[in-house]
């Protein structure tokens, strides 16, 4: 009876489960996305499972009881979770399971947590971990998208206080129309490929690469985006929280007392205001610690407990006061014009023995930046989700502790590293020549060697540069600048910098960095602290980055002018050709014994692709005739001979009747005494001896060997 019961009992929770689980169905870019909540993850504060066609993403979050002690920053953590198993693979590797996050999972987290941290209320200390999980994955669909879609809508119905929610896209640009969430042939044919997510009333989150378009082009994917965001929005607010929602926490934030606040204010007003008033960073920086030094000391008997609470006291009223100073005198913390640009300058080959380098400084942020010049089988070998496998061209930006004056060890790059790689290298992609052009795999590395803001975008400034004085041919030189916000939230006034510095970015709105050549845009990203930015916003910085892009491109251009005319004595010089692919064998022979010997002769390295394609390259570091005499080699190996074909061979036998002359590997044919000249020859070596190297055109191709006529001795 008892077991019975139990099993009864148990039937009428699935059941009850089963019938709690709801389902939510959308128009997204003219696919159906369908949302399915109640059904999985049951012991989060809020999940959902997103769907489209054969993709499918999985979304948690979950929130701690307490806040994290002694934190003064909001603790959230994005991880998104590449499943191999959601593409029918199964991991490399010795343990076969996923491992280390990829670098396009860190950057799909990153694009996930950006536009969710705004929202969260100020003073909110607990832990917060958003779970995206890509379960199942149909080429044509990318998971992200949802991913982003599933991370607004867990949070909206979770019990989690939040001011969302949000809606995410992706928007195309093929054959000059906008498409939303485009597949992969559209992908592959697009100008833009914008990342964009926001509320209903604002941007919040761009990010962005794309092929030199138009300010116009631009302003129009994103605000063509928005439209779609909003629909989302609506949905998820209307549809998805009044259904399956639970009522929002009610948590004790974190503030200053407000006792406390006044009195360290009236007390330092007039010490901040002498702190912030001077142009010099390391003089300001100064007098900031000895104000409060000075301040803490002075409260310290009236508030023995409370050194947090003044020292964040201390922080908004800088806060208010250096913004202030921008708002209403214009006036930057540099003495710089809101449109100003910090002093540049660069060199050029700083490295003799690198293929290329550069160093390019912007006020206190520099970069040195090295490229490296390779055979295509060096590029990266990818395992995960997309039908990419490999990418030829590796963009890595490092940032040490003493770039900051930090005596902090060397650590692997973490998320913002990565990022701001994959920013600069995204930029940069456009404009670089294609594999048949020039086939080289190609490693640009970034290492800042001071910071003061917007390093970023000065990665992608010496990038170019140390490609141009690597000889690599780029179709233009790009350039990057970030601007800031400052804006007023009562009146909806703002102001927007050019070239923000670190303090700027700490205190303002707003890092908006745009990237591009002088024809257009091919790099975008936005981060904002505020509830999101207006189209009026937008069009101002990007039309106000546009200047201050074209004069930090003629500071680079200064320096480096052109291109270097050839490629630096240390890079390999590396050609291309194409054979059929079933003559491949007879290059290689068995064993390798053909192409080690082709390679030993020549002092060349040669590889052929995977693909079957019959396309190899040849590379040497020594003079470009060596790879130039190994590609005819490996061409008079593929070819089939004909009748009057003309070689260059070595004579390898010599009878009485003719000499024998080996014009490719393993191939041969026989100069008869009588063409070894036009007059009467009474010995053959009277003319060529073994190991000679002659020049001979096939004059017939019989069932017994190959004829040939002695053209010319060459040595």
């Amino acid at each position: 009876m008892f077991a019975a019961g139990a099993a009864n009992a148990r039937t009428e929770k699935e059941t009850r489960k089963i019938m709690d689980c709801k389902k939510f169905t959308l128009e997204i870019g003219g696919r159906t996305v369908t949302i399915e909540t109640g059904k999985y993850a049951e012991q989060t504060n809020g999940s959902c499972l997103v769907r489209c066609g054969e993709t499918a993403v999985m979304v948690s979050v979950c929130m701690s009881a307490t806040p994290r002690e002694g934190m003064d920053f909001f603790p959230l953590q994005v991880d998104y979770e590449e499943k191999m198993y959601s593409v029918g693979k199964i991991p490399g590797g010795f343990k076969k399971r996923e491992g280390r996050a990829s670098d396009k999972a860190i950057l799909t987290a990153r694009l996930i947590d950006r536009p969710l941290r705004p929202l969260f209320p100020k003073g909110l200390f607990n832990d917060v971990v958003v779970t995206a999980q890509a379960l199942s994955v149909e080429p044509d669909i990318s998971p992200e998208p949802l991913a982003m879609i599933g991370s607004s809508v867990a949070i909206a119905i979770s019990d989690i206080p939040w001011a969302g929610p949000t809606g995410s896209v992706v928007v195309g640009m093929v054959d000059g129309k906008y498409v939303i969430n485009p597949d992969l042939a559209q992908r592959e044919k697009s100008a833009i490929h914008l990342n964009l997510a926001g509320t209903k009333d604002a941007i919040l989150m761009i990010e962005a690469g794309a092929n030199e378009v138009t300010n116009e082009e631009m302003v129009g994917a994103i605000m063509f985006g928005h439209k779609e965001i909003q629909k989302i929005c609506e949905f998820i607010e209307e549809k998805i929280v009044p259904e399956v929602g639970k009522p929002k926490l009610e948590i004790e934030l974190y503030h200053v007392p407000e006792e406390l606040d006044k009195e360290v204010r009236a007390y330092t007003s007039e010490k901040i205001e002498w702190a912030i008033d001077t142009f010099d960073r390391q003089e300001r920086e100064a007098r900031q610690a000895k104000v409060e030094e000075e301040v803490l000391a002075h409260f310290a008997s009236v508030y023995p407990d409370n050194t947090r609470e003044i020292k964040d006291s201390l922080y908004y009223l800088t806060k208010e006061k250096v913004r202030a100073k921008i708002f209403d005198k214009g006036i930057r913390p540099d003495g710089r014009g809101l449109k100003e640009v910090r002093p540049i300058w660069c060199e050029r080959g700083v490295l003799p023995r690198v293929h290329g380098s550069a160093v390019f400084t912007r006020g206190q942020t520099q970069t040195l930046t090295t490229c490296t010049l390779a055979m295509l089988t060096e590029a990266q070998r990818l395992e995960g989700l997309d039908e990419e496998t490999s990418k030829r061209y590796m963009h890595q930006y490092n940032f040490p502790g003493y770039c900051t004056g930090e005596a902090k060890a060397l650590r692997s790059p973490g998320r913002r590293e990565i990022g701001h790689g994959a920013l600069a290298e995204r930029a940069l992609i456009p404009v670089l020549p294609d594999e048949d052009s020039f086939p080289y795999a190609i490693r640009v590395v970034n290492d800042i060697l001071s910071s003061n803001g917007s390093s970023s975008m000065a990665s992608v400034c010496g990038s170019t540069m140390a490609l141009m004085d690597a000889g690599v041919p780029i179709k233009a030189p790009v350039a990057g600048v970030a601007m800031g916000l400052i804006k007023n939230q009562e009146t909806g006034e703002f102001k927007v910098l050019t070239d923000i510095q670190g303090l700027e970015d700490f205190l303002g709105d707003m890092d908006f960095k745009v990237a591009g050549t002088r024809k257009g845009i091919t790099a975008i990203q936005m981060d904002i602290k505020i509830k999101g930015i207006s189209e009026e916003i937008m069009h101002t910085a990007i039309d106000q980055a546009n200047e201050g892009r074209q004069f930090i491109l003629s500071k680079m251009l200064e320096c480096v002018p052109e291109v270097a005319p050839k490629l630096s004595v240390y890079a390999p010089k590396i050609i291309s050709f194409e054979i059929d692919p079933d003559k491949i064998g007879d290059v290689i022979g068995k064993q390798g014994c053909v192409i080690k010997k082709i390679m030993e002769e020549t002092g060349t390295e040669i590889e052929f692709n995977d693909d079957d394609s019959g396309r190899g390259y040849i590379s040497c570091v020594g003079p470009i005739e060596n790879a130039e005499r190994a590609k005819q080699i490996v061409l008079s190996i593929a070819h089939d001979p004909e009748v009057g074909d003309m070689f260059v061979g070595t004579v390898v036998r010599i009878l009485t009747f003719g000499a024998f002359v080996e014009f490719a590997p393993g191939k041969d044919g026989m100069i008869h005494i009588s063409k070894l000249s036009d007059k009467r020859v009474e010995k053959v070596e009277d003319v060529v001896k073994i190991g000679d190297t002659v020049k001979v055109e096939i004059i017939k191709i019989g069932d017994k060997g190959i004829d040939l006529k002695l053209l010319e001795k060459l040595s």
